[in-house]
This record gives C-alpha cells, structure tokens and sequence, in this order.
C-alpha cells in the first residue's frame, strides 16, 4: 500500500471526525500524531525526539504527551485503526459476524499497511532486546486489540462451544486476522488486494464450521455413548 493512498485514508477520517480537539495542549498534540502517522507511513518506527524534530516542536513539549516511544506509537496505532475499534454486529451467526468484521477491519488495516508494519517492527524490536536483557525500563508497546474483536465476533457460539473450544478458535482467528496475514499473502505470495481478502475471509469462515462441525461431533459421540 503506498503512502498515498493511506495519507488519503487519514484525510477522510480528518475530514470526517468531528473536532472534539481544541486548544493550543490539543493541537499540539494532534500535529505530533499527524506528524508520527506520516513518518510511520514512510516506513519510520519514529522515536519521541524525531518526532518532535519533524514537527517542530521541543522534545520536552513532545515528551509531556508522549512520555515514551511505545505511548506514541499506540496512540498512532489507535489513530489508524479507527472504527475497527467500535466495530459492532447485530447478528447472531458467528460465520457472518467474522466475515462482517474482517470485509470491515481487513481494508482499514491495509490502508495503513506501514503505519501497522512500523509498529509491529517496534514491537519484534522490544521483544529482541528483552530477550537480550537490554530493554531496561522502557514501557513495552501493547498489542492486542483483535483479541477482543474476535471474541466479540464469535460470542453467539457460546452456548455451542465450551469455553476452551471457543478460546482455541479466537486463536486460530487471530492467525489470519491483521497486519500478518497481508505481510503473508501479499508480500510472501504475491496476491493483490482482492485475492488477499479472499483468501484471509476463506480461511475465517472455513475455521468457524470447523470449530461448529467439531463440537457437533463430539456431542453426538457423547449422546451415543450414553445412550
């Protein structure tokens, strides 16, 4: 996805957003969000200081809205996740609902395709230097927003799947859900945009009947053998 195309993502959602922000504090924050989206965009995993740099603003003033690179870089995250995440469903199919929130989610997320690749490299980075025992006291960035989105997705199979069944398949959802599965079919398999989707919301749909079929099975073995 080139920058282009997510720079205009995030000027429909500007131009869409009603302005809640104001003041001197609240547009400053909003042009070091601005400023770390379009360096994050390039490719950047940008810290505090170049952000500040780039947006000309003091490393103090960036520092006191974003006291580490973590903060920034989730705060921009969060900015280009937009409505993914109030993303909501009045069906009671799971199948649908996943398919409702991944032809929702998965178009987003590829609009801001480096945007999620700059913070996911953050996020491999911080894991390298803890392993190392050199990350220190630096706040880790925290991931995790499509476990609750999943879980949402397939709440109407609680009552067909036991708690562990439903987890496992929130899990496997997570596999083919998010930055990971477009890094995987687009830049490992070389698919556009459409087979891409195709692919991730084939997978989706293929591991909720498995899920439903295996549960099934196992209650009717069960009813069988207590028969």
């Amino acid at each position: 996805m080139d920058v282009s195309r997510q720079q205009a993502a995030a000027n429909d959602d500007a131009a869409q957003a009603p302005a809640v922000e104001k003041g001197p504090r609240a547009r400053t924050r909003r042009l070091m969000l601005e400023t770390a989206t379009r360096l994050m965009q390039s490719g950047m995993t940008p810290s505090v200081s170049e952000v500040a740099e780039a947006a000309e603003v003091s490393r103090a003033t960036a520092y006191r809205y974003f006291p580490s690179q973590a903060a920034l870089v989730q705060a921009v995250v969060d900015e280009g996740l937009g409505p993914i995440l109030t993303w909501k469903s009045a069906s009671d199919d799971a199948e649908r609902r996943v398919a409702d929130l991944f032809a929702t989610a998965m178009p987003r997320i590829e609009a801001f395709e480096a945007t999620f690749k700059a913070a996911l490299k953050l996020s491999l980075d911080q894991w390298a230097r803890r392993e190392a025992g050199t990350l220190g006291s630096e706040p880790a960035l925290k991931r995790g927003h499509r476990v609750d989105l999943l879980k949402d997705a397939i709440a109407p199979l609680k009552g067909r799947l036991k708690p562990r069944q439903l987890k496992r398949l929130a899990q496997a959802l997570s596999l083919v859900f998010g930055v990971e599965v477009i890094t995987v079919l687009k830049d490992i398999w070389g698919l556009d945009s459409a087979e891409m989707m195709s692919v991730a919301q084939w997978a989706a749909g293929a591991l909720v009947r498995a899920a439903m079929a295996e549960s099934e099975a196992k209650s009717a073995m069960s009813k069988a053998t207590t028969a």
